[in-house]
């Protein structure tokens, strides 16, 4: 039942840019991440490993809300529950402004995290029930770098003089937003399978394979990504004029790494797209090395921010295309999440004194693993495809 009386046309595009922002809500934080860490570290004075672990617990948490909701969403009428959680994480968001303690912001984050990704869950849940679910996906991407982009541009140089608070009051402005979208959308009923489809059966190891690949992926660039302005702070580069422009033309280049595979799709295989997109991550992410030149910092994260979404895209992709039941996406997808909420984790053990070479090799390697991983699954389906136009 609507909470309103008038509701968008369900598979209009107001209704996919409203179910972008329901979707990006629960996890919008992410992709503010640098600007997040970076708040903790200059607001709080958070030493730089309990920044980064807070950061990672808010994404383990999303991980295992996103996964617990697999479960529940043919159970539950969507719109109230999505409802009551956008609530929740609006009250978690306003208490986390008044915490100062490392331990207490650790706990408010995970269990922040588990709303925010139940939330993330559903949404996508729901966008599945669209018709072309790809052009809400694609709305999806459009949001989250658009509206990402503009915030670790503007926020980063906003904490210093108004507080770390004004982190959590634009996570809580985002939600108020989907909160008022979120009455014009309509129900999107489940739709009953046909008992007599016949499905074919799940290819487990090269999915295997390919969500590890998704893993180390999102695992080398998350850990870099959550302390990329600490990382040019210390290479000498001034936040106002350089980070942050830098990293806000970045996440909008992404829009672009995206639409290239809306325009690519399979043409040329994924093979090729995929080892060629990581490779030059890899490459763009060795290049941080020399991050103390000014423009070698801004072609790393543009070129990154290109291709994380350009291979991303691809990658996740591939783990759907291995179980024509759909089921596997969500798997793929939780194993993206972990990936991010593993690097920052990972990095806060290394990036302690502020020690960035160390990380930024590691994190090459990984994306290199990443890139090879990912040959076994994307050539298994290349030739598949080529079979089947014969």
């Amino acid at each position: 039942m609507p909470f309103v009386a008038t509701t968008v046309a369900p598979n209009g595009y107001t209704a996919r840019l409203m179910l972008a922002f329901l979707a990006t809500a629960g996890f919008f934080y992410v992709n503010l991440m640098p600007a997040i860490v970076s708040g903790l570290i200059n607001g709080l004075g958070f030493s730089n490993q309990d920044a980064g672990f807070i950061g990672s617990l808010n994404i383990y948490g999303a991980a295992f809300g996103a996964f617990a909701a697999i479960f529940i969403i043919r159970k539950i009428q969507w719109k109230p529950v999505a409802l009551f959680l956008l609530v929740v994480l609006i009250a978690m968001d306003g208490f986390s402004m008044l915490i100062d303690q490392e331990l207490t912001m650790m706990i408010m984050r995970s269990v922040h995290g588990f709303v925010g990704g139940l939330l993330v869950g559903i949404s996508f849940a729901v966008i599945a029930r669209t018709e072309d679910p790809h052009k809400t996906f694609g709305m999806l991407l459009f949001v989250q770098f658009g509206l990402g982009g503009l915030g670790v541009m503007v926020l980063p140089p906003l904490v210093p003089v108004l507080g770390s608070w004004i982190l959590f009051a634009s996570l809580i402005a985002f939600c108020v937003i989907s909160l008022i979208m979120l009455q014009f959308l309509p129900d999107y009923p489940v739709k009953i399978r046909d008992p007599k489809q016949i499905i074919a059966p799940i290819q487990k190891r090269p999915l295997g394979f390919a969500i590890l690949s998704v893993f180390l992926f999102q695992a080398a660039n998350m850990a870099l990504y959550a302390y990329i302005i600490d990382l040019g702070e210390v290479a000498g580069l001034n936040l106002d004029s350089t980070i942050s422009p830098a990293l806000g033309v970045s996440a909008w280049l992404g829009l672009a790494g995206s639409g290239f595979v809306v325009l690519m799709g399979a043409k040329f295989g994924r093979t090729l797209p995929i080892l060629g997109g990581i490779l030059i991550t890899a490459a763009a992410t060795f290049a941080l090395h020399y991050s103390f030149h000014e423009w070698v910092f801004w072609l790393a994260n543009i070129l990154v921010g290109i291709t994380w979404a350009f291979s991303i895209a691809y990658l996740l992709g591939v783990c759907s295309e291995f179980d024509k039941a759909g089921q596997m996406a969500a798997l793929g997808g939780f194993a993206s999440k972990m990936g991010l909420a593993s690097g920052p984790m990972f990095a806060a053990f290394i990036v302690a004194d502020s020690e960035y070479g160390q990380l930024i090799t590691i994190a090459t390697v990984l994306l290199i693993a990443a890139a090879f991983i990912s040959l076994y699954p994307s050539r298994i389906l290349d030739n598949q495809s080529a079979d089947e136009s014969i």
